[in-house]
């Protein structure tokens, strides 16, 4: 026998760029079917909120997919309407994955870190906009 030997493989889904690239189709495809859904309307396949299923109540982010459907066709005071929080919020959730498929695109792995003390308000700020919109 001879001493070669073959260098393993690397496997695709271990690659940096896969999750990031699997997230982003999975929400095109979401974006394509919602944008001819309108989650205004009852009738649809559409997930349905498990934490007001169970509490009758709004968790933090009921109404994003009312708000995004909103979003995609430009009615922008609807959106604040359906969920004023995640609207706030979706910007810095979109640098956030675009940042991790940049990374990922260029073969380093991007895990951000929030402190303990970033965690809290975090936490915080959803606790208060469970409680508020659920009071009005």
């Amino acid at each position: 026998m001879t001493g070669t030997s073959v260098a393993p493989r690397r496997s695709l889904l271990r690659h940096p760029a896969t999750a990031p690239s699997a997230v982003l189709a999975a929400g095109a495809a979401g974006a394509v079917y919602l944008y001819n859904t309108d989650p205004h309307e009852p009738g649809h396949v559409l997930p349905q909120c498990p934490f007001r299923m169970l509490t009758g109540l709004l968790c933090p982010a009921c109404g994003g997919t009312r708000m995004v459907y909103d979003l995609m066709h430009g009615h922008f005071a609807e959106a604040w309407m359906d969920n004023r929080a995640l609207l706030l919020a979706s910007p810095y959730a979109l640098v956030l994955l675009g940042r991790w498929a940049w990374a990922g695109l260029h073969g380093r792995r991007w895990r951000p870190a929030l402190s303990p003390r970033a965690q809290l308000a975090v936490l915080a700020v959803a606790l208060a906009w469970t409680v508020a919109r659920n009071i009005a």
